[in-house]
């Protein structure tokens, strides 16, 4: 089959990329001006690399042009500074350019991938895809308004994986780094739930998003095996890692102010604050969800324990000399 990926140099786009061709797809790449350096491992993997940006409709339909497929994962992610236009631009009128490249393109499906985050705070976990929406930041709202699947006139299948991770991802570096140099602050009692999703089983669950048919329309949860406690969490990359989780609990609310006193002084002047309020949600927040839908509809079956992925991403970084 000839498909597109968008954010093809990002961690899950280049996995899904490599992925996709490998199992004998034909593959082509949407990439960025600024990332085609990027680009040389896709290229290694025969990867069609075509150059363009999600702002630029005319360079979005030249990718498309020939694909029966789209994957859409590319976003802009949570980079200091960033005005929330940026985030539009990208996320939601830059989806709105990939769904009229592949409507002119004939494309017969589009899978959008969002984020679990748009449900928010899981008040009563686990959540499934019926939960209320409560989107956090302004990445999460535009990823939200870009779910054009039901009205694009487009089989669109949105996907929202929850807590990406696996080699290669530096997103939770900083967390196992900080566990591995017992430097891990723990603020609250660290029993609010959180959900891991090993990059292997993502994968797998977009393909299926592309390739059931009664998919077509439908939003999936796509997350791990299993969800724990952050203290449980904490606890397992702790012993992976082979020190002791941290003893100390802190209390939340100080830090949390402390943070919005931080954003009010460093985001108008475009200043990477040394803290956010997001930051600290994370200790307050619980993220757990249920994936029977994908399960019952798609076949989804993710197959990565917390505890392997988590022994893989360590040995990673490890080899990698990030610990």
């Amino acid at each position: 089959m000839k498909v597109l990926v968008t954010g093809a140099t990002g961690f899950t786009g280049s996995h899904l990329a490599r992925t996709l061709a490998r199992s004998g797809d034909s593959v082509a790449a949407l990439v960025r001006p600024r990332s085609v350096d990027r680009a040389a491992p896709l290229e290694d993997e025969r990867i069609d690399i075509r150059v363009g940006d999600l702002s630029d409709a005319a360079s979005v339909q030249r990718a498309a042009a020939g694909c029966e497929l789209v994957y859409h994962i590319a976003a802009t992610y949570r980079e200091p500074g960033q005005s929330n236009s940026a985030y539009r631009r990208v996320n939601v009128e830059g989806t709105r350019h990939v769904l009229e490249a592949a409507r002119a393109a004939g494309v017969r499906r589009v899978v959008h991938c969002s984020t679990g985050g748009v449900h928010g705070h899981v008040e009563s976990p686990p959540a499934d895809e019926d939960a209320p929406f409560s989107p956090g930041d302004i990445y999460q709202r535009t990823l939200l308004a870009a779910d054009y699947g039901r009205t694009s006139g487009l089989d669109v299948v949105v996907a929202r994986p929850i807590g990406i991770y696996g080699p290669g991802d530096m997103r939770f570096l900083k967390m196992f780094r900080g566990i591995a140099r017992r430097r891990f602050p723990m603020l609250g009692r660290g029993e609010v739930f959180y959900h891991l999703t090993y990059i292997d089983d993502l994968v797998a669950g977009l393909r299926l998003c592309a390739t059931v048919p009664t998919a077509a329309g439908r939003p999936y949860l796509l997350a791990g095996p299993e969800y724990t406690t952050l203290n449980q969490l904490v606890a397992l990359i702790a012993r992976e890692l082979g020190v002791k989780p941290p003893a100390v609990h802190f209390p939340v609310w100080p830090v949390w102010l402390a943070g919005a006193v931080c954003e009010g002084i460093c985001l108008p002047l475009r200043i990477d604050p040394p803290l956010f309020r997001r930051r600290v949600d994370f200790y307050r927040k619980s993220r757990a969800f249920s994936t029977v839908r994908a399960r019952r509809e798609l076949g989804y079956n993710p197959a990565v324990d917390l505890k392997t992925g988590i022994a893989r991403t360590a040995a990673w970084y490890r080899s990698e000399g990030l610990l």
